[in-house]
């Protein structure tokens, strides 16, 4: 059974990030695709497949490299609290996702289990918001205060949720750049890869296809 919000315990130490960082590439996308893109091809690795959450310290690099696209605290909870049995609970998040995008960009019906282990990470930990007062007498809006360590997963379920029940699901797109393995919401028409470094590798392919032999 998988372990729920009560029955976690922090490890006994701040697992710390990776210096060499996460390794994914950050592409700007919504942050449940730049989730799924964990799992990307690098240039020159004759289409080998890289996973950035090969490890909790990639992990929680991957974490901190996105701590301004998380509600405030979440990220720095997840950087003090997170223990290395957590891992399995994010690569799992991690792969529905790339299944529900591939089902997305495919056209096909979206995978039973895989919303099942996306519905089941988003009750990981609450997300509960509050105000806060601030000294001049403003209000701010904390949209998940008293952050769990696993709200960083509730977050990641909770934003896939809200991307895949959208329009914008109609977008999701993978890339058609050679050896390419990620997604990316189409935000033009015209736009077939995940970057322009895909795209002209796509075009350099086509040329060589056309003029070989």
């Amino acid at each position: 059974m998988t372990a729920g919000v009560g029955e976690h315990k922090g490890a006994d130490m701040a697992i710390v990030p990776a210096p060499g960082g996460s390794g994914a590439p950050a592409l700007g996308e919504p942050l449940p695709v730049e989730f799924g893109n964990t799992r990307y091809a690098v240039r020159g690795t004759r289409g080998g497949v890289h996973d950035a959450l090969d490890t909790p310290e990639t992990l929680t690099a991957w974490i901190a490299e996105h701590e301004a696209e998380f509600p405030e605290g979440v990220a720095s909870a997840a950087l003090g609290g997170l223990r290395p049995g957590d891992l399995p609970r994010f690569v799992a998040l991690r792969d529905a996702i790339r299944t529900v995008s591939r089902n997305a960009a495919d056209g096909t019906e979206p995978d039973p289990a895989a919303i099942a282990t996306i519905n089941q990470a988003a009750g990981a930990a609450p997300r509960i918001p509050r105000l806060r007062l601030e000294p001049d007498g403003t209000l701010t809006a904390i949209k998940c205060a008293d952050a769990h360590p696993l709200a960083a997963l509730s977050t990641l379920a909770a934003d896939a949720i809200m991307l895949f029940g959208s329009a914008e699901r109609d977008l999701l797109r993978a890339c058609g750049g050679p050896g390419c393995v990620l997604f990316y919401v189409q935000n033009h028409p015209r736009r077939g890869w995940c970057s322009a470094g895909c795209g002209n590798r796509a075009r350099v392919a086509r040329h060589h296809e056309r003029h070989k032999g």
